[in-house]
């Protein structure tokens, strides 16, 4: 199995036409992701990659029963397009666009969450279930189907740790790069007891990185919630107090959100924590081989 997504769900992208839309819907439906159209207001009628296009979501799911939306449109737009979806009725809205106001998406994050919508982002790259189907800019060639979840703050680090997770021959069940920005959609606690929940994920793999009290927040939550195994990796040991580095969330003030205090978390509630990605997959490894 997988969570939130796979091979059956209907999916539609807000921004299809623009240049990073068409060629990452492309992209999606090469990798076997059921795309039934794209939404482009004023274009409505036209065709693109063989899926018709739409003016507006509410048209595309009348026309398409569609029930996931993948957002690539501007950052001045994007709170309206993630509106637009949740109007619609959608179940799963993922928005890669980066460059959200906060207090704009502070006021999207009330809402979605309100009409117990998922919403992966912003500033993310989406999810994958590998072998099946994947929404976002995952490159699908580096992933494996297999029985480890994967969730991480950071695009280019779910890559390399999936990279080296397929390299030691460990498949994923789903990964979800949920974001960096200071407020996303979704975050490890609400995904956790999903992974929790599939049969067929063995244990997950956690990317945290320095900034706010996520991780710590999340520590505590699998301690007392998640039986299946954890495994931990936090970015950004040598970072500077006060500057921001990376994400809009990346920032450590006042002793808050530091790597140290993360790792000190994570090993409170029994997560082992690696130093480098390459070390998490082996510890993921390892710990795969003492549950057989």
């Amino acid at each position: 199995m997988s969570i939130l997504l796979d091979q059956s769900t209907k999916v539609l992208v807000q921004g299809i036409t623009g240049r990073d839309g068409s060629f990452h819907a492309r992209q999606m439906i090469d990798y076997g992701t059921t795309v039934v159209g794209g939404v482009t207001p004023g274009k409505g009628g036209q065709t693109l990659h063989g899926v018709p296009v739409f003016n507006s979501v509410k048209d595309g799911v009348a026309a398409t029963g569609a029930e996931a939306s993948v957002i690539y449109v501007p950052a001045k737009f994007a709170p309206a397009a993630i509106m637009e979806a949740a109007d619609a009725g959608l179940r799963l809205i993922v928005a890669i666009t980066e460059g959200i106001p906060t207090l704009d998406m502070l006021k999207v994050y009330h809402e979605v969450r309100r009409r117990g919508i998922t919403l992966i982002g912003p500033n993310c790259p989406g999810l994958i279930s590998p072998g099946k189907a994947k929404i976002g800019i995952m490159p699908g060639s580096i992933h494996r189907p297999g029985r480890v979840g994967v969730i991480s703050r950071s695009g280019t680090l779910t890559y390399e740790i999936v990279y080296a997770l397929t390299n030691l021959g460990i498949g994923q069940s789903t990964c979800v790069g949920i974001g960096g920005d200071p407020i996303v959609g979704t975050g490890p606690m609400d995904l956790l007891p999903l992974f929790e929940q599939d049969p067929d994920t063995d244990a997950v793999v956690l990317v945290g990185e320095i900034g706010g009290d996520e991780e710590e927040r999340t520590a505590e939550f699998i301690r007392q919630h998640i039986k299946k195994p954890v495994y931990a990796f936090i970015v950004g040991h040598t970072a500077p107090e006060g500057k921001r580095m990376g994400h809009a969330g990346a920032i450590v003030s006042g002793g808050s959100g530091t790597a140290g205090s993360k790792i000190k978390a994570f090993a409170h509630a029994g997560v082992p924590v690696a130093n480098t990605i390459d070390e998490l997959a082996e510890i993921t490894r390892i710990g795969l081989a003492g549950l057989r």
